[in-house]
């Protein structure tokens, strides 16, 4: 069971899934989080996304000044977690194949 699911959360991921184009995105966004905390979710998805490619932890520090510890955290999640990550990632890759 995930840890995280209460109702509160369950309403606020209706509520992205109601999003329907990047500029909608830019602003619920902008309004639910602070400019650090949606710089810190979006660093931590292209961290995901760098260590799934097999980028190395200096490279990755270089690139998106991520904290090694950052990078850490993360890689535990693409490791031992939901499989979040890879599913999002997976369809990522598959709608970039499709608009070839």
């Amino acid at each position: 069971m995930n840890k995280s699911r209460c109702e509160s959360t369950d309403y606020l991921f209706k509520a992205v899934l109601e999003l329907k184009t990047i500029d909608e995105c830019y602003d619920f966004f902008e309004d639910l989080c602070t400019v650090t905390e949606l710089k810190a979710i979006s660093q931590r998805i292209v961290v995901a996304k760098m260590l799934s490619d097999n980028r190395i932890y200096s490279e990755i520090v270089s690139e998106t000044g991520a904290s090694t510890a950052t990078i850490s955290r993360v890689n535990r999640s693409l490791q031992y977690g939901c499989d979040g990550y890879s599913v999002v990632f997976d369809r990522l890759k598959e709608k970039e194949k499709n608009c070839e």
